[in-house]
């Protein structure tokens, strides 16, 4: 009787050994399965200050946080631009004032070279005409007069002769000596109204000679415009400097690296962060070439992380490599003398994660897959 019992015990042994060696072949025939699994991201990016240089102040992330886009993590010491920004400022605010000033001298110089020009002009077209009135008069005057001398000389001669009485000569006398006075008086008036006319166009040249001090003037006005548009642009640039002493993160992710501390002074470009986006990561898997029948692009993966093994994780072939890892190698080895030891080459597998706790993930960890090989039609 024990020995049907201890029979049939192994009999069972048997059938039980049997049955789990059928399925774990059947298992490894199924899937391709390898321990050959890194975790990896095409999008780790190291984070620096654009421009800013300085002292660093503030670190406000740590290795392994999370991070929101439009973060601020890291923090310069933004004094000497502050400084320099005011600096500026205080010239711009003197440039704006003496421009200022030189505006109102402007206004009031043109206004008053205007006045002058005017005045000059209006004087000398006034004497102008004057002087034109009055040499029609001494044209008048000296056709009076040769009329009047002809009659002089006649009415003398006659009185000469008695034939007229001494009262009417003189009449005649007295009306030359009139138009003579008159016309001594025009050409006298005519000698002052040129002096005039010379004062005037005197006080044009002047007035002009103000103009031009009016244009180095609007000159002036316009270098110190061109001082300020450049002050302001240098302004403008340290406040743009001022916003880039905070390190802010161009997008969500993980920190996967620090590389400096509080109170180093770091020059522009130094990484500062190492931080991996959200959603970026990805298995590569190298996989042997012996495995590889039956693996194709889209093929489900089961995913296992040594760091993590109560998480489950799981994925689809997203890409395979056409060359081996070994193609990727330093020093690759060389077979043109025909002598070398046959290894099973690895071919490189891009693996995407489709469901798991990506968050906790970090670049390098180890793990195993199991990818699910495709049926031949």
């Amino acid at each position: 009787m024990k020995n049907k019992i201890g029979i049939g015990i192994v009999l069972i042994l048997i059938i039980v050994f049997a049955v789990i060696s059928f399925r774990w072949i059947k298992h490894r025939i199924e899937y391709a399965i390898t321990d050959a699994v890194f975790v990896e991201t095409d999008s780790l990016a190291n984070l620096s200050f654009y421009r800013a240089k300085g002292k660093v102040v503030e670190l406000l992330k740590e290795e392994g946080d999370f991070v929101e886009k439009g973060e601020v993590i890291a923090r310069l010491d933004d004094r000497d631009y502050r400084l320099k920004l005011e600096a500026v400022e205080s010239k711009i605010q003197a440039t704006l004032k003496k421009k200022e000033a030189l505006q109102s001298k402007l206004d009031r110089i043109s206004q008053q070279v205007k006045v002058k020009i005017k005045t000059a002009n209006l004087t000398k077209s006034q004497v102008e005409a004057s002087i034109s009135a009055l040499k029609e008069q001494v044209k008048e005057i000296d056709a009076e007069l040769s009329l009047v001398k002809k009659d002089e000389e006649r009415f003398r001669a006659l009185l000469e002769k008695d034939l007229i009485p001494a009262r009417k000569y003189q009449e005649v006398e007295t009306k030359l000596k009139v138009l003579l006075h008159k016309k001594e008086y025009a050409l006298k008036k005519i000698a002052e109204l040129q002096i005039q006319k010379k004062k005037a166009e005197e006080g044009i040249i002047l007035a002009r000679a103000e103009e031009n001090a009016v244009r180095e003037i609007r000159q002036e006005i316009n270098s110190l415009q061109e001082t300020v548009n450049a002050l302001k642009k240098e302004a403008e640039d340290l406040k743009n400097l001022i916003g880039y002493t905070r390190l802010i993160s161009p997008y969500t992710g993980y920190v996967a690296k620090k590389f400096v501390s509080v109170g180093e002074v770091i020059p522009s470009g130094r990484p500062v962060y190492a931080v991996v986006p959200e959603n970026s990561f990805y298995i590569l898997v190298l996989l042997e070439e012996t495995k590889l029948e039956g693996v194709k692009v889209g093929n489900p993966v089961k995913i296992k992380i040594d760091a993590y093994p109560d998480e489950e994780y799981r994925g689809v072939v997203e890409e395979i490599n056409p060359a081996t890892a070994s193609k990727f190698a330093l020093v690759p080895r060389d077979i043109t003398a025909g002598e070398f030891t046959k290894v099973a080459q690895r071919i490189p597998i891009k693996v995407k994660i489709t469901e798991g706790n990506t968050s906790i993930l970090k670049v390098g960890l180890g793990g195993e897959v199991e990818i699910k090989k495709s049926k031949d039609d």
